[in-house]
Protein backbone atom coordinates (compact mmCIF):
# COMPACT_ATOMS: atom_id res chain seq x y z
CA UNK A 1 0.00 0.00 0.00
CA UNK A 2 1.06 3.85 -0.53
CA UNK A 3 -0.36 6.61 1.57
CA UNK A 4 0.89 9.86 0.39
CA UNK A 5 0.82 12.40 2.88
CA UNK A 6 0.15 16.18 2.17
CA UNK A 7 0.56 19.17 4.66
CA UNK A 8 -1.43 22.45 4.46
CA UNK A 9 0.21 25.31 3.28
CA UNK A 10 1.51 27.79 4.96
CA UNK A 11 -1.40 29.18 7.75
CA UNK A 12 -1.78 32.66 8.24
CA UNK A 13 -0.66 32.94 12.19
CA UNK A 14 2.67 34.79 13.69
CA UNK A 15 5.42 32.40 14.53
CA UNK A 16 5.76 30.62 17.84
CA UNK A 17 1.93 29.90 18.44
CA UNK A 18 -0.08 26.83 19.03
CA UNK A 19 -2.84 26.98 16.53
CA UNK A 20 -3.95 23.43 16.49
CA UNK A 21 -6.95 22.52 15.96
CA UNK A 22 -8.09 26.05 15.56
CA UNK A 23 -9.41 26.62 12.14
CA UNK A 24 -6.97 29.43 11.01
CA UNK A 25 -6.61 31.49 8.14
CA UNK A 26 -4.02 30.53 5.31
CA UNK A 27 -1.65 33.13 4.06
CA UNK A 28 -2.42 34.64 0.96
CA UNK A 29 0.02 32.98 -1.13
CA UNK A 30 -2.05 30.08 -0.86
CA UNK A 31 -2.77 29.58 -4.72
CA UNK A 32 1.01 29.55 -5.25
CA UNK A 33 1.79 27.02 -2.61
CA UNK A 34 -1.43 25.18 -3.78
CA UNK A 35 -0.12 24.96 -7.73
CA UNK A 36 3.24 23.43 -6.40
CA UNK A 37 0.77 20.90 -4.44
CA UNK A 38 -1.14 20.29 -7.19
CA UNK A 39 1.65 19.93 -9.54
CA UNK A 40 3.50 17.10 -7.32
CA UNK A 41 0.04 15.31 -7.45
CA UNK A 42 0.22 15.31 -11.40
CA UNK A 43 -0.41 11.78 -13.25
CA UNK A 44 -1.12 9.86 -9.80
CA UNK A 45 -4.61 8.43 -9.41
CA UNK A 46 -5.55 7.33 -5.93
CA UNK A 47 -8.53 5.17 -4.85
CA UNK A 48 -9.41 6.95 -1.92
CA UNK A 49 -8.51 10.88 -0.24
CA UNK A 50 -9.26 11.79 2.75
CA UNK A 51 -8.80 15.21 4.45
CA UNK A 52 -8.66 17.00 8.01
CA UNK A 53 -12.28 18.62 8.34
CA UNK A 54 -10.19 21.75 9.51
CA UNK A 55 -10.18 24.35 6.45
CA UNK A 56 -6.77 24.50 5.84
CA UNK A 57 -6.54 21.21 4.63
CA UNK A 58 -10.29 20.97 3.12
CA UNK A 59 -9.15 24.07 0.99
CA UNK A 60 -5.98 22.39 -0.54
CA UNK A 61 -7.64 18.91 -1.01
CA UNK A 62 -10.49 21.56 -3.11
CA UNK A 63 -7.83 23.00 -4.95
CA UNK A 64 -5.83 19.94 -6.33
CA UNK A 65 -8.93 18.11 -7.71
CA UNK A 66 -10.35 16.39 -4.46
CA UNK A 67 -13.58 18.33 -3.44
CA UNK A 68 -15.17 15.26 -2.28
CA UNK A 69 -12.59 14.47 -0.06
CA UNK A 70 -13.45 12.33 3.03
CA UNK A 71 -13.18 13.95 5.99
CA UNK A 72 -12.12 12.41 9.06
CA UNK A 73 -11.29 13.69 12.76
CA UNK A 74 -8.87 11.52 13.33
CA UNK A 75 -6.08 13.13 11.23
CA UNK A 76 -6.59 16.52 12.71
CA UNK A 77 -3.88 18.36 14.11
CA UNK A 78 -2.89 18.16 18.21
CA UNK A 79 -5.46 19.50 20.14
CA UNK A 80 -3.80 22.49 22.45
CA UNK A 81 -6.72 22.27 24.15
CA UNK A 82 -6.97 25.88 26.29
CA UNK A 83 -3.16 26.43 24.90
CA UNK A 84 -4.77 27.31 21.32
CA UNK A 85 -3.85 30.19 20.28
CA UNK A 86 -1.22 30.86 22.73
CA UNK A 87 2.45 32.35 21.99
CA UNK A 88 4.97 29.71 23.60
CA UNK A 89 5.85 32.46 25.45
CA UNK A 90 2.96 33.08 27.08
CA UNK A 91 2.63 29.52 27.90
CA UNK A 92 6.03 29.53 29.09
CA UNK A 93 5.09 31.50 32.17
CA UNK A 94 1.58 28.76 32.54
CA UNK A 95 2.64 27.10 35.60
CA UNK A 96 1.42 23.94 34.40
CA UNK A 97 3.45 23.91 31.18
CA UNK A 98 6.65 22.75 32.86
CA UNK A 99 5.14 19.10 33.30
CA UNK A 100 4.06 18.99 29.41
CA UNK A 101 7.31 20.48 28.17
CA UNK A 102 9.27 18.17 30.51
CA UNK A 103 7.20 15.42 28.82
CA UNK A 104 4.88 16.79 25.58
CA UNK A 105 4.84 12.80 24.83
CA UNK A 106 2.60 11.71 27.46
CA UNK A 107 1.46 14.85 29.05
CA UNK A 108 -1.89 15.95 27.94
CA UNK A 109 -2.08 19.70 27.70
CA UNK A 110 -4.84 21.44 29.84
CA UNK A 111 -8.11 20.14 27.91
CA UNK A 112 -6.26 19.06 25.16
CA UNK A 113 -4.28 15.80 24.52
CA UNK A 114 -0.87 14.56 24.62
CA UNK A 115 1.50 13.41 21.51
CA UNK A 116 1.06 9.71 22.35
CA UNK A 117 -2.99 10.83 22.24
CA UNK A 118 -2.62 12.35 18.29
CA UNK A 119 -0.38 9.09 17.65
CA UNK A 120 -3.00 6.71 19.02
CA UNK A 121 -5.28 8.07 16.87
CA UNK A 122 -3.66 8.37 13.80
CA UNK A 123 -2.06 5.22 13.62
CA UNK A 124 -5.54 3.85 14.45
CA UNK A 125 -6.79 5.41 11.02
CA UNK A 126 -3.43 4.17 9.20
CA UNK A 127 -4.28 0.31 10.58
CA UNK A 128 -8.02 0.91 9.06
CA UNK A 129 -6.13 2.08 5.72
CA UNK A 130 -3.55 -0.96 5.82
CA UNK A 131 -6.64 -3.35 6.06
CA UNK A 132 -8.76 -2.11 3.96
CA UNK A 133 -7.50 -3.60 0.99
CA UNK A 134 -6.60 0.05 -0.80
CA UNK A 135 -3.81 0.62 -3.04
CA UNK A 136 -2.63 4.08 -3.19
CA UNK A 137 -4.22 7.03 -1.02
CA UNK A 138 -4.14 10.18 0.02
CA UNK A 139 -4.48 12.44 2.91
CA UNK A 140 -4.56 15.70 3.15
CA UNK A 141 -3.60 16.72 6.91
CA UNK A 142 -1.32 18.15 9.35
CA UNK A 143 2.38 19.00 10.26
CA UNK A 144 1.90 16.47 13.50
CA UNK A 145 0.35 14.08 11.54
CA UNK A 146 2.35 13.48 8.79
CA UNK A 147 5.22 13.39 11.69
CA UNK A 148 3.02 10.46 14.07
CA UNK A 149 2.61 8.84 10.43
CA UNK A 150 6.59 8.57 9.77
CA UNK A 151 6.64 7.11 13.43
CA UNK A 152 4.16 4.70 12.66
CA UNK A 153 5.93 3.53 9.97
CA UNK A 154 9.61 3.50 11.87
CA UNK A 155 11.59 6.47 10.07
CA UNK A 156 11.78 7.64 13.17
CA UNK A 157 11.48 7.39 17.25
CA UNK A 158 8.69 9.38 18.92
CA UNK A 159 10.48 11.66 21.02
CA UNK A 160 12.48 12.88 17.23
CA UNK A 161 9.03 13.94 16.46
CA UNK A 162 9.29 17.85 16.97
CA UNK A 163 12.61 17.77 15.03
CA UNK A 164 11.06 16.33 11.94
CA UNK A 165 7.94 18.55 11.57
CA UNK A 166 7.70 18.32 7.36
CA UNK A 167 6.94 21.59 5.34
CA UNK A 168 4.37 23.71 4.36
CA UNK A 169 2.78 21.44 1.19
CA UNK A 170 5.37 19.30 1.73
CA UNK A 171 3.95 15.97 -0.13
CA UNK A 172 5.46 12.52 1.96
CA UNK A 173 4.95 8.85 0.51
CA UNK A 174 4.44 5.97 2.70
CA UNK A 175 4.61 2.52 1.70
CA UNK A 176 3.55 -0.70 2.99
CA UNK A 177 3.51 -4.45 2.72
Amino acid sequence: MEIYLIRHTSVDVPAGYAYGQTDVALRPTFEEEAEKVKASLNGLTFDQVWCSPLTRCVRLAHYCGYPDATREDRIKELNFGEWEMKSWEELSSDPRSEVWFNDWINVQTPSGESLMDQYNRVSSFLEELRKSGLEKVCLFAHGGVLTCARVYAGEYDIKEAFKNIPSYGEVIKLSFD
